[in-house]
C-alpha cells in the first residue's frame, strides 16, 4: 500500500525574495500560515513557482528545512528537488530527508533530455537512496522531455516509494490511472485542467492560483473529491480568466505581482526572471478584479 501524502489542494507556494534578493523568511512564515488557514492541504516548497533553479544548494536547502520545521506537520510539505545530474539530485534528495518533509517532489531532468530508459532509471537510482516517498514531476514545457505513462507506470510498481506524480500532460492522465493503483497519486499540474484531471482519476492538485486563492482551489478539490463535479467546475469556469492571467508571462512573474497587489508580500523574482510587463500587468489586475479579488 503506497502513501497518499496529500488529496485536495497543494500550493505551488513562492518564495518572497527581498530586493537584494535574500528570502524574506518572515513573509515565507506569514504566508504558509495563511495558507494552513485558507484550508490549503499540503505545502509545496521549492517548486518551479518557488524559483529552486535559482538557488545555490545550501540555501534551496535551507529553504525546504525552514518550511517543514515551521509548518510543523500541520499539513504535510513536499519538498522539490530533482536534478538533471542524477548524482546531484540524489545527494540533494538525501539531504532534505533530513529535515521533517513528508515527501520529495522530483522534476524530470531537463536539458539533457534523456530517452524514457533513462529517465526510468534516474528515478530508481533515487527511489533506492531515499527512505522518503517520491512524487515525480512531469512538466515539458520546462524540461523539454516528456516522460510517458508506461515509464511512470513501471517506476510505481517497481518502487514502493514512488507513490505519486504531478502530470501536467492533461492527455496522460487517464492513460495512466488505467495503468496504476488506487493508491498512485496523480495530481494536475496545470489550474485550468484541474477539475477535468479529478474526473478522470485524479486526487489534487499542485496550484500557482491557490498562492492568491486557496480557499476557492481547496473547495473545488473538496467538491471533486465528494463527487460534486457540478460545482467544482462553477469555480473552475469562473477562475479560468484569472488562470490565463497567470501564466501570461513565465510564472510566477504574474503571481508574485497579484500576491503584492493583496498586501501577501511576495517580493521579486531573481533573475533571468524580471519584474511584470505593463500589459500583463493591466490584464492580470482586469482578471483580479473580475474575479472578485480586488
Amino acid at each position: 500500500m503506497k502513501t497518499r501524502i496529500f488529496e485536495g489542494a497543494g500550493v505551488a507556494i513562492v518564495t518572497p525574495f527581498r530586493i537584494d534578493g535574500s528570502v524574506d523568511y518572515d513573509s515565507f512564515a506569514r504566508l504558509i500560515d495563511w495558507q494552513i488557514e485558507q484550508g490549503t492541504d499540503c505545502i509545496v516548497a521549492c517548486g518551479t513557482t518557488g524559483e529552486a533553479s535559482t538557488m545555490p544548494d545550501e540555501e534551496h536547502l535551507e529553504v525546504v528545512k525552514f518550511a517543514a520545521e515551521y509548518t510543523a506537520h500541520r499539513v504535510p510539505v513536499l519538498a522539490g528537488a530533482g536534478s538533471n545530474d542524477t548524482r546531484h539530485g540524489i545527494a540533494l534528495a538525501k539531504r532534505m530527508c533530513e529535515f521533517p518533509i513528508d515527501g520529495l517532489l522530483l522534476v524530470t531532468p531537463y536539458y539533457n533530455k534523456t530517452t524514457q530508459k533513462g529517465l526510468y532509471e534516474h528515478f530508481a537510482a533515487t527511489a533506492k537512496e531515499v527512505d522518503k516517498p517520491i512524487v515525480l514531476y512531469n512538466v515539458p514545457s520546462r524540461t523539454g522531455l516528456n516522460m510517458l505513462p508506461e515509464t511512470v507506470a513501471k517506476l510505481a510498481a517497481d518502487f514502493p516509494n514512488i507513490v505519486g506524480v504531478k502530470e501536467c500532460v492533461f492527455e496522460q492522465v487517464a492513460q495512466l490511472r488505467g495503468m496504476v493503483d488506487d493508491d498512485f497519486s496523480i495530481y494536475s499540474g496545470e489550474d485550468g485542467l484541474a477539475v477535468p484531471t479529478m474526473s478522470v482519476g485524479g486526487n489534487g492538485v499542485i496550484s500557482v492560483l491557490s498562492n492568491i486563492a486557496p480557499a476557492d482551489v481547496h473547495q473545488m478539490m473538496r467538491f471533486c473529491l465528494d463527487g460534486n463535479f457540478k460545482e467544482a467546475a462553477r469555480i473552475q469556469i469562473k477562475a479560468l480568466p484569472l488562470i490565463k492571467a497567470l501564466f501570461a508571462e513565465t510564472s510566477p512573474i504574474p503571481v508574485k505581482h497579484a500576491m503584492n497587489l493583496l498586501g501577501l508580500e511576495a517580493g521579486i523574482c531573481r533573475l533571468p526572471l524580471t519584474s511584470i510587463g505593463e500589459a500583463c500587468a493591466e490584464r492580470l489586475e482586469a482578471a483580479m478584479q473580475g474575479y472578485g479579488l480586488i
